[in-house]
């Protein structure tokens, strides 16, 4: 039997993240760098979403049929609701999916969803085996879980590994929750994944639960990334938070759009409004937790604002809508691209 060989988890074998943390255990993958987060104060949403590797993945080619990696996970819940399911890693061999693991020890930080404390139990680092895999060479992608940070430690190897280049198309995506995955089983299972997978492109995903908040410094992350086609779902954040007014919108889309241009001038460019939310298609936020949701131990949301604040400024989802539908055709006489 061969002795085990250890590969650090290093940037040459991630994909779908901007920046690796180093920590205790080796690596924490993150979707924002650092700076970009000290300009949002490191918001504790924002903070929380990014560091959830959605769409990330270690990718490398090897003859072995065992790898191992040591990992530990942060995951959240919400006290009095039921627990979330655990993380997922998803093994892709070849392109096909054929395993997934959990880790059983993981910190464990639980939110008080009416006064938003937390409450943290530490976890520690445990190994994650895949063994009996087909013999000769082929490319391993382990798909991180998307709803849980989590520290990479080493790879373990009966046989070398080597880093890929696929030479694929780039596609960077940006949206809220439902593109970061909510709700999604597992990794490979959220619908930018599937899309990536379908379409043969390399995966960036730039979606976080309740931030998507045409954030300047998430403009700036986009234009400085390398992509070959750049997607923006836009607009129920803004809702939920109850951010900003109908005067400010129009400004904040255009200076996101002129920001991600200068650095990618000809690139196409899919402007997404968002999709049916019953809750805030004509209602304002800000949305908060369903207080009688919560008491039957489910997590549900409702729309606080008034209908008649609209008149004032206020945004709905068909308020952004159609003043999305207005700026893209406005631009796009000039920019072919965009869509």
């Amino acid at each position: 039997m061969s002795r085990p060989i250890g590969t650090p988890v290093t940037a040459e074998l991630v994909r779908g993240a901007l920046e690796l943390e180093p920590t205790a255990v080796g690596v924490r993958p993150h979707r924002l760098p650092a700076w970009a987060l000290a300009q949002a104060d490191r918001d504790p949403q924002l903070s929380m979403a990014e560091s959830q590797p959605a769409g990330v993945r270690i990718v490398f080619a090897t003859t072995a049929t065992s790898v191992e990696l040591t990992a530990l996970a942060t995951r959240y819940g919400f006290r009095g609701a039921p627990a979330r399911p655990p993380g997922s890693f998803d093994l892709v061999l070849d392109g096909r999916l054929v395993a997934g693991a959990t880790l059983r020890r993981p910190t464990m930080i639980t939110i008080d969803p009416s006064t938003g404390a937390a409450e943290t139990v530490p976890g520690e680092p445990e190994s994650l085996v895949f063994d009996d895999l087909p013999a000769g060479e082929k490319v391993v992608e382990i798909w991180l879980p998307h709803n849980e940070s989590v520290e990479l430690g080493q790879l373990r190897t009966d046989r070398p590994v080597a880093p890929v280049r696929t030479g694929r198309p780039v596609w960077l995506h940006h949206g809220s929750s439902i593109s970061h995955g909510s709700n999604a089983a597992r990794p490979t299972g959220t619908w930018p994944v599937i899309a990536s997978l379908a379409g043969g492109v390399d995966l960036i995903n730039l979606g976080f639960g309740g931030s998507a908040l045409l954030d300047p410094f998430t403009a700036r992350t986009i234009r400085d990334t390398a992509a070959d086609l750049i997607s923006l779902k836009l607009g129920v954040n803004l809702v939920n938070a109850d951010l900003m007014r109908l005067r400010a919108l129009g400004p904040a889309v255009h200076g996101f759009l002129d920001t991600i241009r200068d650095g990618h001038p000809d690139v196409p460019l899919l402007v997404v409004s968002p999709i049916h939310c019953g809750i805030h298609e004509d209602t304002p936020g800000p949305g908060a937790f369903d207080p009688a949701a919560l008491a039957r131990g489910e997590i549900r949301f409702v729309a606080t604002g008034d209908p008649a604040e609209r008149a004032a400024g206020k945004l709905t989802l068909s308020v952004i809508r159609e003043r999305l539908a207005r700026i893209v055709a406005q631009r796009a006489v000039e920019d072919d691209n965009l869509h």
